[in-house]
């Protein structure tokens, strides 16, 4: 990946791995902003951004996110406009036509923009981006339950069952769009164990790695 050309960075994590925290540090590492799934699928409700809309944008102008930021953040990080509770995992509604749209909204900020995602289909979706470096952050389960349990201030037995419960969520969407594992490392440039690690030192390695 090259720093002096756009860029995007997709991190796949594991819950409870730290990998969304790795993913707006290294961000404001980069100074380029972060999107995950839950800011994504924000701007969706939000802003009613459909297929059909977004077809609608593009038939407009084809910088249609370029626009559409300006107009809606009015300079502002449109991250700061759908912030989820600590700890959240949301149930998102995984349709063929959300697919589509979200896919559609991350080629759109990737093409205007470098920056770095956080989200379950990201490797897959810039697969073929010319400039696209693909993370996946895993950790063992100790490392996880007790991560879990601290954010979110739960029990282990009711951390396992949140950590089970989103690894099948999430491979169930990997499964059914992009047709493979998210475990499957083939899928990576980069994967870290952050066992033992701070955010702030895999972000490091991170940055070390893309040189």
């Amino acid at each position: 990946m090259k720093k002096s050309e756009k860029f995007v960075i997709t991190i796949n994590r594991e819950l409870g791995s730290g990998g969304r925290t790795v993913g707006q540090k290294l961000a404001e590492r980069l100074d380029v902003e972060f999107y995950d799934k839950v800011v994504i699928k924000g701007l969706e409700e939000k802003y009613r951004l459909t297929v059909e809309e977004i077809e609608k944008l593009k038939g407009r102008k084809q910088g249609w996110w370029a626009d559409f930021k300006r107009q809606m953040s009015s300079g502002a990080s449109l991250v700061n406009y759908y912030i989820p509770k600590p700890g959240a995992e949301p149930e998102l509604l995984d349709t063929d036509e959300v697919f589509k749209a979200e896919t559609e909204i991350l080629n759109a900020i990737a093409e205007d923009e470098s920056c770095v995602i956080a989200g379950r289909s990201g490797f897959f979706v810039f697969r073929k981006h010319p400039n696209h470096l693909s993370i996946l952050i895993q950790a063992s389960m100790p490392f996880r339950l007790e991560r879990v349990m601290r954010k979110q201030n739960i029990s282990e037995a009711e951390a396992r069952k949140t950590i089970e419960k989103v690894d099948q969520m999430r491979e169930n969407y990997v499964s059914k769009y992009a047709k493979t594992s998210r475990y499957d490392t083939r899928n990576y440039d980069l994967v870290i164990n952050a066992d033992g690690k701070t955010e702030d030192q895999i972000v490091d390695l991170i940055m070390k790695y893309i040189g």
